[in-house]
């Protein structure tokens, strides 16, 4: 292997905060927090929105998750078309 040109492989806490949820596993993903362990040790601690814990497909329940607004405006641009087409249908 060449020196100085690989990431830093190690263990890593991945942490869902909406569940409550926490792994350790190795990552080269770089982060300045930190948190304590079950082990006692001190690990680089990177949050994530959705695991398996949260995720609806391994949970079982359908709820949306939008942090960015989007499927607001995913109903604003097309919902308002499908219920026009749906009364004009309705009408006939």
């Amino acid at each position: 292997m060449k020196s100085d040109i690989h990431p830093n492989y190690r263990p890593v806490v991945f942490m869902d905060a909406s569940a409550d949820f926490s792994f350790l596993t190795r990552s080269t993903i770089e982060t300045d927090e930190t948190i304590e362990w079950e082990d006692g040790n001190t690990y680089p601690l990177a949050k994530v929105d959705i695991s398996s814990a949260s995720h609806p497909f391994f949970t079982g329940t359908m709820k949306i998750v939008d942090t960015a607004g989007r499927v607001e405006r995913f109903e604003r641009r097309y919902g308002r078309r499908r219920k026009d087409a749906d009364e004009a249908e309705a009408s006939e």
